[in-house]
């Protein structure tokens, strides 16, 4: 088996500084199409797609499983997709386990995303954007300047972020390979752990109704029940139903959104969430 991927590997087409610099470039379409299914998975895909094309070449079947195992769920941090992007381009050029591939991707796109918007959105552009709106205020033309400077800056160290992420992966490829099962399965305990995380963040479902005692007092069912016993549990409960209504039920995830839509309405104005 190890030998099969390694000719299927030497037939690959390899990415030069300037491909990999492009995926950089690139990257700023990561957000491009989002939406509530896959969050920022299309765009992540659109941003790749050349690569990957020239990966993949004439195997219209690799870039089939390659460009379907990239549109999942994707959120990470902007400024630190590339990182992510050079690092898989490294594992697909090199021929490494597709379940390995997808794995990885799930488990490092949440923590990057949490480094990324710790460096960029609350550390860098706010000190930044408050400097220099003091330069602003007082009329001079160094506010806006170096704003713009700072962000041009940051635009154009995506490239080396990218270079940075391809050439870990190369040099990691013979590691995974020789460790792929133990790397695989500590890479979706990882992803699930992540997805575990991101539920708790994106799914709110919090109960308004009270169950009266006395005439006089009643107690909270989100606060003194739910809260106390089994934290996020709703949430958790509502994605697994989800899960089961498009795995088992192959319902599109389309119509599950707009009947959560719904529900949210009905069950707000109700006055029971």
């Amino acid at each position: 088996m190890e030998s099969n991927e390694k000719v299927t590997a030497s037939k690959r087409g390899h990415l030069n500084k300037h491909d990999v610099n492009m995926i950089g470039i690139r990257s700023i379409f990561n957000q491009s199409q989002m939406n509530y299914q896959l969050m920022q998975g299309a765009g992540w895909t659109l941003s790749i797609l050349p690569a990957l094309k020239k990966i993949y070449g004439k195997d219209k079947k690799g870039l089939s499983d390659a460009l379907k195992g990239n549109m999942e769920f994707m959120n990470t941090n902007n400024y630190a997709a590339p990182l992510l992007m050079g690092l898989e381009m490294s594992l697909e050029e090199n021929g490494e386990n597709r379940n390995t591939i997808d794995s990885l991707r799930v488990a490092l796109f949440g923590p990057l995303a949490g480094i990324g918007d710790a460096i960029t959105w609350f550390t860098i552009l706010p000190i930044v954007a408050g400097i220099t709106a003091s330069f602003a205020k007082e009329g001079s033309i160094l506010g806006p300047l170096v704003f713009f400077l700072v962000y041009l800056f940051m635009f154009l160290l995506r490239m080396p972020i990218a270079r940075l992420g391809y050439a870990a992966g190369t040099k990691a490829v013979s590691d995974i390979r020789k460790d792929s099962a133990i790397v695989s399965h500590a890479a979706s305990v990882l992803g699930c752990t992540v997805i575990g995380g991101l539920i708790a963040t994106y799914v709110q479902i919090n109960v308004k109704a009270n169950i009266a005692v006395t005439a006089t007092k009643s107690i909270s069912i989100q606060k003194q029940f739910f809260d106390n016993i089994f934290p996020n549990v709703l949430p958790l409960a509502y994605t697994f139903f989800l899960y089961y209504l498009v795995k088992k039920k192959n319902i599109s995830p389309v119509i599950l959104i707009i009947i959560t839509f719904v529900l949210a309405i009905l069950l707000s104005w109700l006055g029971i969430l």
